[in-house]
């Protein structure tokens, strides 16, 4: 910018009226914008991290038990195996609506920190299992109660976080669960050297037992130090976050974010409301795509091959580290690109992964027996895992005026992925399949391919509603303002004004240069 520009803006005063409350005049608030941001990260961040990392320890550590014995201990074949991941994942799909629904009503610290023990408490279960019929309704129930960590997190980040500062907390949210998965692997490689025989158990049950031990603490962290949302139940008693949160940085909390719609409460309304709009179908489609990509690391295709290639007990826990290695760094550079570059979309990153998931698929297809390119591809496939933050994140800001819309609609998008996987993974990722998995490339192919096509459609219908929208609120603005206001100021000056901000759709403000 160059210096006649800067001294032009000095000279200029800006008006900005919202259409949320035309009459209220701007107000230094009483609190200090970064101290409170970082309050929250430290509290509210902090929690659900801990929460999805415990999360990964204890899911990823059912693969790891199976491929450091359990598999031979209870006589497991490859397809029961596959059945007990399906067991899990009806229970994730059943549990996700309720979930999402309970933290509009329940305070989030004590619904998360109660499913947390559960699930603590069916881990523990695992450790005693004598069968795959015990193992598949402990997963089943063991899910039930993990459904609330992933969509509801969302839910409850897209309720604290500004559209620009969600991106970058999604991403270190999802790459908690992966550092997770990766602490799994390597603790399972240290037990089955310390515990096995130990107490005349297996070391793959000593497991699940160290897992319990874990998950305790983070339950009663979020009990004690979770503020939840940022309204009354985030001082309610006998929490830290009462001492740490005034009512002033709650209020102001609530205010910097976009305002949401007068109607937008849980009631009867909701499910026609919701059922009418696009966002629902077309972003739990995009998730069904994005989460079938996922399928090649997140069914363990990698530990079951270096199994089935007669790798070493240390190496089948170890190596799948690579995978969720990259998606953490795939996670939080995709982060880093929406927040920091200005002309950043979350479609330029979608396309982009399914470009490299479509690589994936071909070279896996091509030398199904080679470790350098199984190896190569595998570790690529990881950037998948950008996905989740990505798709989670674009749906919490189009959906971000309507509350219980955007609960539904972060609850679809997992509950519809997860709905499909419990029969994807039987029909194109069956362990039995292993080393070639030919039906599961084309499949990867084709979810590519398609979440590709429906990440620029749902660009498309996002950057039409957001012109329908600025339309509409360039009229009332016109209408609410007086004549003295938009004196020298032509319509199309005030729609570009509101249209601009299309990647944050529900912050529709009028900006006014007016000369001293």
């Amino acid at each position: 910018m160059d210096t006649n520009s800067q001294d032009a803006r000095q000279k200029n005063e800006t008006l900005t009226i919202t259409v949320a409350d035309a009459d209220t005049t701007t107000t230094e608030p009483p609190v200090r914008h970064r101290w409170l941001l970082f309050k929250i990260d430290v509290f509210v961040l902090s929690f659900v991290c801990l929460q999805y990392w415990i999360n990964y320890v204890d899911r990823i550590g059912f693969t790891n038990a199976y491929v450091s014995g359990m598999k031979n201990d209870l006589n497991l074949t490859g397809s029961q195996f596959t059945l007990a991941g399906t067991c899990f994942t009806i229970g994730y799909v059943v549990g996700m609506l309720p979930h999402n629904l309970a933290l509009l009503v329940v305070p989030p610290r004590i619904w998360l920190s109660s499913c947390t023990l559960a699930w603590g408490l069916l881990t523990l279960g695992m450790s005693h299992a004598h069968s795959a019929r015990d193992l598949c309704v402990l997963r089943f129930f063991q899910a039930l109660f993990e459904s609330c960590t992933f969509s509801g997190t969302h839910l409850i980040l897209g309720a604290w976080y500004c559209p620009r500062e969600l991106p970058l907390r999604s991403a270190i949210f999802t790459s908690s669960g992966l550092v997770g998965a990766i602490f799994s692997g390597f603790m399972q490689t240290a037990i089955a050297h310390e515990l096995e025989g130990a107490g005349g158990m297996a070391g793959w049950r000593w497991l699940f037992i160290i897992d319990f031990c874990i998950t305790v603490p983070v339950a009663l962290y979020g009990l004690l130090c979770f503020p939840g949302m940022p309204d009354a139940t985030s001082t309610g008693k006998f929490t830290l976050a009462r001492h740490v949160f005034s009512k002033a940085e709650l209020q102001y909390a609530r205010r910097r974010l976009p305002p949401q719609e007068a109607n937008s409460k849980l009631s009867w309304s909701v499910a026609p409301r919701v059922l009418r709009r696009w966002h629902i179908w077309v972003f739990s489609l995009a998730w069904i795509l994005g989460g079938e990509n996922l399928a090649l690391a997140s069914t363990s295709t990698f530990a079951i091959w270096l199994q089935n290639q007669d790798y070493s007990l240390s190496a089948r826990n170890n190596y799948p580290a690579g995978i969720y290695a990259v998606g953490i760094v795939s996670t939080l550079a995709s982060a880093l690109y929406l927040s920091r570059v200005q002309r950043a979309r979350h479609w330029h990153i979608a396309v982009v992964l399914a470009a490299v998931m479509t690589i994936v698929s071909a070279l896996i297809w091509w030398r199904p027996l080679d470790p350098n390119v199984i190896f190569t591809s595998q570790y690529l496939g990881g950037i998948a895992y950008a996905g989740q933050a990505v798709f989670f994140a674009w749906a919490n800001v189009v959906c971000h005026a309507d509350l219980p819309e955007r609960a539904i609609v972060l609850a679809s998008m997992n509950m519809c992925s997860g709905a499909v996987n419990a029969w994807w993974i039987i029909l194109f990722f069956d362990a039995s399949t292993v080393p070639y998995f030919r039906k599961g490339c084309y499949a990867l192919l084709a979810t590519a391919i398609g979440s590709a096509i429906i990440s620029i459609i749902i660009r498309i219908l996002q950057i039409r509603e957001s012109k329908n929208i600025a339309n509409q609120l360039s009229t009332q603005i016109s209408n609410d303002s007086s004549d003295d206001e938009l004196e020298g100021h032509s319509d199309d000056e005030i729609t570009y004004e509101i249209a601009y901000q299309d990647e944050h759709p529900n912050r529709y403000t009028k900006s006014i240069l007016k000369s001293h």
